[in-house]
Parts: C-alpha cells; sequence; structure tokens
C-alpha cells in the first residue's frame, strides 16, 4: 500500500468519526425488551416464550466477589482508563473432583487477591484460595492477573492451574485437590509476557497437554515502570509492535519448551483472545487468535507444524478489533462455526462482530469461510468482549451469549471524538501516550447492556437477553457456561471489569431433555482436551469439542452439554479421542451424566 493510499485512509477514517459523531446517539431496544412487568411475570412470560429464564444469584450463592483494575505508572494517567481496561476473567474446573464445577476469578489490582469458589452442592459457593495458595498473586513487582486455564499437565487426574498476567506468568501444581504448588521456573516459562489469552492444547497428540500463550503489550514493557510512553499500536488497522506469541510444548515431568517461531507461529499482532479446535477435519487442533488493531489469524496444524492461513481461508480479511473466540456447531451440520467479537457503536463505529461460517463445499486444506453475522442477526452487540455458544433452552440448537461495554464513567460525557481524532492519525501520533487527549471521566462504549441470542436452527438469531433476566449494563469482560448446580442446564458466570462477578442460574423448561459427557483420556491427555463428541438424535446431529479456553479470558466447564429439545432419546454418541480412537455409545440414556473413559 502505498504512502499517499494510507494517508487518504487515514484522513477518510478522521472525517468519518468526527462527522458522525456530530449526530445524537440513540441505542434501538430490541423488541423482545419491551413490555416485561414483574419479576414473576416476567419469569413466566420467558418460560413460555424462549424455554428459560436467567436469575442473578451470587449475593445468595455467598459470591461477592468484585474486580478491580491495575493502576499503573503515573505517565500512562491521562488515559489510564484505557490502557486499564481489561483483567476481569472467569474459569470453570473441579479441582478437587468431586463431581462440582468450582470457579476461579481474578483480580487485577497491585495486592489483589484472587478467589477459588468451591462449591459446597447446595447452592452456595465458599472461597477457598487462600487456604489452597492461589490467592496471594499480584505481588507487587510481579505484575497482575489477567485471566486463567485449567488442564492436566501431568496427567496425574487433577487439573492444574496456568495463570496469565500482565507480569509473569504462573503455573501451579494440583495436589490432589488439597493444595497447589508453585511450578513456573521447573516449568521453564518466561519472566514477563503482558497476556491476555492462554490455551490448553495437545497439539502434536503425544498424549501431554501443551500451551499457548498470547501477547498484547510487547514483553518489554513493565506497565508499572515505563521506559517510553510510545507503547501504544502502531496502527488502528495493520498494527504489528505487539506481543509475541508463545507455544510451550510438554516434554513431560513438568517442563516444557518454547517453539512457536520454530513451528510457524510467528507473529507480533495484538493478541486479545485465543482458541483451538480441530477445524479442518484433520484430528489435529488449529489455532484461531482474534488481534485488537488488526485481523484475526487462523494457524492450520498438520501435526509437526503450523502454516497461518487466515487469508486463504477468509478469516483474515478486514481489520477489526477481534476481543472474543468461541467455537459452535450453530447449524447442527457437524462443522465448526466461528464468533468473533468486536467493535459496534451506533453512530459512531459499526465495525461488527464477525461470524464465520465454513462455506458450502469446502473443506479440509480448501476449506473457506464466509461471515455470516448480519444473517443470522448477531453482528451488532455493542463494544463486545467475551462470548460463548451453549444450548441455553436445550432445544438442541446452540445460543450465544455475549457481553459488552469498554469504560463506563461519566454517562454525560463521551470521550469518543478525541478516540476519533487519535484513530486517524500517523503511527507516531498514535503510538505514543502523549498524543492522546486525557480521559478526563469521560465514557468510551460504556453502560451498555448484554447481548443474548437464541438460535432458531435454521439460520437467525432473536435477541432475547432483557426478556430472560440480564439487564445489568457493567463493563462486561469474560463469560462462562456450567451446569454449576448438576441439573441439566447451562448457567451463566460473567466477570465485570472494575465490577461484580454475577452468576445466572438457568431455569429451562422441563420438557426439554439433555445429555452431559465427562470424558477422561488414558492414551490421550487426561483432561480430553481436544475430544471431539458428535451427538445423533431425531434426525438430527451435532458436535462438540472439549475446550481448553475460549471466549475472552474464560474457560467453560470441562463437560460437554448437549439440548435435545423434545426427544426423549438419543440415538448414538460418536467419540473421537485426541489420540485418533474412535469409541460409539449406542442410545445412551438422557438426562443423565455419562462418565466416558477412553478404551484401551
Amino acid at each position: 500500500m502505498t504512502e499517499a493510499l494510507v494517508a487518504r485512509r487515514r484522513v477518510l477514517l478522521s472525517i468519518f468519526f468526527v462527522g458522525l459523531l456530530a449526530a445524537p446517539i440513540f441505542l434501538k431496544q430490541p423488541s423482545a425488551f419491551r413490555g416485561v412487568g414483574s419479576e414473576t411475570d416476567a419469569r413466566s412470560s420467558a418460560l413460555s416464550r424462549y424455554g428459560f429464564f436467567l436469575e442473578e444469584v451470587a449475593h445468595s450463592a455467598n459470591i461477592d466477589f468484585v474486580h478491580h483494575a491495575p493502576v499503573l505508572d503515573a505517565k500512562l494517567a491521562p488515559i489510564m482508563p484505557e490502557i486499564a481496561s481489561m483483567g476481569a476473567s472467569v474459569s470453570i474446573v473441579d479441582y478437587d473432583r468431586d463431581g462440582w464445577p468450582d470457579i476461579y476469578v481474578v483480580d487485577s489490582r497491585d495486592g489483589g487477591k484472587n478467589a477459588l469458589y468451591h462449591n459446597l452442592r447446595d447452592g452456595t459457593f465458599k472461597d477457598v484460595a487462600a487456604e489452597l495458595g492461589i490467592a496471594n498473586l499480584n505481588r507487587s513487582g510481579s505484575g497482575v492477573s489477567t485471566g486463567a486455564v485449567w488442564g492436566d499437565y501431568d496427567n496425574d487426574g487433577y487439573e492444574d492451574l496456568l495463570l496469565i498476567k500482565w507480569g509473569r506468568p504462573e503455573l501451579y501444581h494440583n495436589d490432589q485437590g488439597r493444595g497447589f504448588t508453585r511450578a513456573t521456573e521447573e516449568a521453564g516459562l518466561p519472566s514477563w509476557i503482558n497476556a491476555n489469552t492462554a490455551v490448553w492444547l495437545d497439539f502434536d497428540g503425544d498424549g501431554l497437554l501443551d500451551l499457548f500463550i498470547g501477547g498484547y503489550y510487547s514483553e518489554d514493557v513493565d506497565l508499572w515502570h515505563v521506559t517510553t510512553t510510545k507503547i501504544m499500536p502502531e496502527s488502528f488497522e495493520y498494527a504489528k509492535n505487539g506481543g509475541r506469541k508463545y507455544l510451550f510444548r510438554n516434554l513431560g515431568q513438568g517442563r516444557f519448551e518454547e517453539v512457536s517461531e520454530k513451528l510457524g507461529i510467528d507473529s507480533r499482532r495484538w493478541s486479545l483472545a485465543a482458541g483451538s479446535a480441530d477445524l479442518r477435519g484433520s484430528g489435529h487442533p488449529d489455532l484461531f487468535i482474534a488481534n485488537d488493531y488488526g485481523v484475526s489469524e487462523l494457524y492450520a496444524n498438520d501435526g509437526t507444524r503450523f502454516q497461518e492461513v487466515g487469508g486463504q481461508t477468509g478469516i483474515g480479511f478486514a481489520p477489526k478489533s477481534g476481543m472474543s473466540v468461541a467455537f459452535g456447531d450453530i447449524l447442527n451440520s457437524g462443522r465448526f462455526a466461528i464468533y468473533v467479537s468486536n467493535i459496534s457503536e451506533e453512530g459512531i463505529l459499526i465495525q461488527g462482530n464477525n461470524l464465520w461460517v465454513p462455506k458450502e463445499g469446502s473443506s479440509g486444506k480448501d476449506l473457506k469461510y464466509e461471515n455470516l453475522a448480519g444473517d443470522f442477526g448477531v453482528e451488532l452487540g455493542g463494544w463486545s468482549f467475551g462470548a460463548q455458544f451453549g444450548d441455553l433452552n436445550n432445544d438442541g440448537n446452540l445460543d450465544l451469549f455475549v457481553t459488552n461495554g469498554f469504560v463506563s464513567l461519566d454517562k454525560n460525557r463521551s470521550y469518543w471524538y478525541d478516540f476519533a481524532k487519535v484513530a486517524g492519525g500517523h503511527s507516531s501520533i498514535i503510538a505514543d501516550v502523549k498524543n492522546w487527549p486525557a480521559f478526563d471521566n469521560r465514557s468510551l462504549g460504556g453502560y451498555q447492556p448484554k447481548r443474548l441470542w437464541i438460535n432458531d436452527g435454521a439460520g437467525k438469531f432473536a435477541e432475547v437477553a432483557r426478556a430472560v433476566g440480564v439487564t445489568e449494563t457493567y463493563d462486561g469482560r469474560a463469560v462462562a457456561l456450567a451446569d454449576l448446580w448438576n441439573r441439566g442446564v447451562l448457567d451463566v458466570i460473567v466477570a465485570n471489569q472494575n465490577g461484580p462477578l454475577l452468576i445466572y442460574k438457568n431455569t429451562v423448561e422441563p420438557q426439554n431433555a439433555w445429555i452431559e459427557f465427562e470424558l477422561e483420556g488414558v492414551t490421550s491427555n487426561r483432561s480430553a482436551i481436544g475430544a471431539q463428541v458428535t451427538l445423533y438424535w431425531g434426525g438430527r446431529l451435532q458436535v462438540q469439542e472439549v475446550s481448553g479456553g475460549s471466549g475472552f479470558a474464560a474457560q467453560n466447564q470441562r463437560r460437554l452439554h448437549f439440548g435435545l429439545g423434545k426427544s426423549d432419546r438419543v440415538d448414538k454418541a460418536v467419540i473421537r479421542w485426541p489420540s485418533g480412537k474412535i469409541q460409539m455409545i449406542e442410545e445412551p440414556a438422557v438426562r443423565q451424566l455419562h462418565k466416558l473413559k477412553e478404551p484401551a
């Protein structure tokens, strides 16, 4: 691209922003938002119309966690609200193998305490992080927590903790649910990564979990002691001055080897989210990275190395502000679509979220995607962050929950005008904090509602968040799904930046059936991450894959949950283990959790 063309694009971008900012902003309310009366009426109406209702129960569940943002170097103070706008995270783990999902959340202030909420099986939880040794992990000089993912890296049957930070990443070994032992140095992890995303995966199929960590700010930046204010992206569209990517191969005995460049992952785009799944049917997990200030990247895995194929598959088509990665078989076709969240502020900036759906007739090495977010009705969320697919009403179709909201300060004063001036500037202007106008307590994409789109199974989603009980406007970041009380329904857990952890207890129309699978690898990694279950029932099929982290700074429950609608019978479940073994379960019982171990 010539310098003249680049300059012209900057001018046009500035004119676009400034012109639109002169107009008033009106948020359209979906039709489902209207006419919701008392809570009892709302519940009855939601169950009747949509098949489920969500009730926020964090306080009654004995969870009163509030996230706090970091306070960074005073040189960054003018735009501190933007720089310190991430960190709220939630991950689900059954750390003691008692069969009940537990919840791990992080704080992001210096000296702040993380929490591990142990499920007491009576509807309440107890924070046990301090007694188990994984609470006080934000000590001065070590950075602060930005996320966590769980995986059994030594195959001893207990999920271990990988904590990512703007700072020193930490690995904690799970000592059979009785405590955690720090294993960072033994593992060989770097001394500093400004990370927002991490994923467990077994990329080489050797039965040992490997680890991907994506950097955001460059790893030579200490946000508490900056040596220069030139730490921001060089471009709002094609920035390549972010943090590096790390791929750690598990060598066994608690040791890891960093192999990213050797195996084809060499990028300095600004990673905000990553996910791994076998997207091409090769038997090997591929890696999808959603990047801020640029295009997404798709690394195809042939079992020995990775090749970046974003351009040829279509997902690297246009630069946006990728902030989440979620996979889902939304059409019950046995193939994964990919949802990537971006920014949409009506009257100002419409990037639109992406729903990458495999093109008809394309597969394997010739796989192509097309963005059908607009066609399916899931394009306009807000300033969107975390997103997850899950069947929230057990009707047999995967629904979509999306968090929104960036910086909520003064409701009556907006930072958008000044943000637009910087966005259209030269790289030397954009990259230096000194050139950014001060926030001065103004909001940017603030006070936005969450979005919850239910899937009709025929290519259309309907937005129903407010109608089913989700009305708050905290600045949402991570969202995770889990059957917290073993009732055969997916509950929703939301982590908000500078806000409370919310627990949405799900009530589902009881006529809709369900089935769940909890897998344990033998030849494969014991967490069974990468295993796929394809369920066949009533002339329908759906595939799901056990994940090592997805969404934004989040991890869902390990078990797989399928809604069945009114069907009271499943024909079969076919499990493809990461080792390549195929297992078939004929007519598994519905309304049950099936615990399956990989055949020898």
